[in-house]
């Protein structure tokens, strides 16, 4: 029949959008016409399937979180102007202060002195300083908010979730780490509430822990602007004419183009690199025990 294996116009779009070979698939429509449900179900051709018994494939449902995860993905890609622009730091001053208070910091407060609250309060002033990127588009305006909820992104045993430190400009070095460490254990618990992951202004992923030298990280909508961490490494730069080796991290900001120009999202960026290379003056104005709540 001439009908027979001639696609639908929808099932033609399918099959040339998936590299489909439309021998390969058995028409269902009237006359053995090719329909968009068939296009839909079949699969890429591999070759001649293996008659060999130890070449097995697994099928499983994906979650409702993953499912979920995905579609916000997907709608990111298609509906942001997302770009990402880059900058490294020289992490030794942090190194530095860790090194010497870290103890008497886990000690007083029972909880480390990670690189978190470093980065959190890092973030916070660059905000100030540029708050179009603590801004987000509704519709034909753009809400710029004048409090920081810093999302993390950390994983769980369900999958990534992305909680909210509240109020982290009202925040000590002290309150963040506490508040870090109580959301990650609520994370890997499974205990997080879908009100403690919603209401973020700006999120900082930190791809770092998994080894991650560099990464453009997807915005996490509706919010303007994403900050990922990288793992340390020690690099040779250049420190007034001499090679030094320094602890060195990749910084990637992913923003929404559509409100941040590249002007602001590099001055963010450069913002942030200034403060966790001089944490001392920029976040503890000069006072690292009273920063600290020693």
């Amino acid at each position: 029949n001439i009908k027979s294996h001639i696609p639908s116009p929808s099932a033609r779009k399918i099959i040339a959008e998936n590299n489909l070979e439309i021998s390969n698939i058995i028409g269902s429509g009237k006359d053995g016409r090719v329909t968009k449900d068939d296009a839909l179900n079949s699969k890429p051709s591999m070759g001649s399937p293996s008659t060999n018994n130890d070449r097995k494939e697994t099928r499983t449902k994906l979650s409702m979180l993953r499912r979920k995860v995905a579609e916000r993905l997907v709608t990111v890609k298609n509906e942001t102007a997302m770009l990402t622009t880059f900058n490294e730091v020289d992490m030794s001053s942090i190194f530095d202060l860790r090194s010497k208070y870290k103890e008497d910091f886990k000690t007083k407060h029972d909880v480390s002195l990670g690189f978190m609250s470093f980065f959190t309060l890092a973030v916070v002033r660059a905000l100030k300083l540029f708050p179009a990127v603590n801004s987000m588009i509704d519709g034909k305006e753009m809400i710029t908010y004048e409090y920081c909820d810093i999302s993390i992104a950390v994983s769980g045993p369900k999958g990534l979730m992305v909680p909210v430190i509240r109020h982290a400009e009202k925040m000590s070095f002290k309150e963040v780490e506490t508040e870090v460490k109580r959301l990650a254990i609520r994370a890997r618990d499974s205990k997080i509430t879908v009100d403690e992951m919603t209401g973020g202004t700006f999120t900082i992923s930190n791809g770092g822990v998994f080894g991650s030298m560099l990464s453009t990280p997807i915005l996490n909508p509706p919010q303007s602007g994403i900050l990922g961490m990288h793992n340390i490494v020690e690099r040779p730069v250049a420190i007034e004419g001499k090679v030094e080796i320094r602890p060195i991290m990749y910084l990637a900001l992913s923003y929404d183009h559509r409100i941040i120009d590249g002007k602001e999202s590099v001055g963010f960026l450069v913002a942030i690199k200034e403060a966790l290379e001089n944490p001392v003056e920029l976040l503890m104005n000069d006072n690292i025990k009273s920063s600290l709540d020693l």
